[in-house]
């Protein structure tokens, strides 16, 4: 898993990356604010959002 050492980095990280590796780092960042996690949800491409759900589920 991976610790919320810098938000920033992870929400960079997040932007370049594939739909599949958003939803790694969505899915295993632990630490991240209610705040935090809907930011990088705002940056999640709609389409995919029930990929997203599945990988939640």
């Amino acid at each position: 898993m991976i610790q919320n050492t810098n938000f920033q980095e992870i929400k960079e990280k997040f932007r370049s990356a594939s739909v599949d590796e958003k939803i790694r780092i969505y899915t295993t960042t632990q630490g991240l604010t209610v705040d935090q996690f809907k930011e990088l949800l705002r940056m999640f491409p709609l389409q995919h959002l029930d990929k997203l759900e599945r990988a939640m589920a």
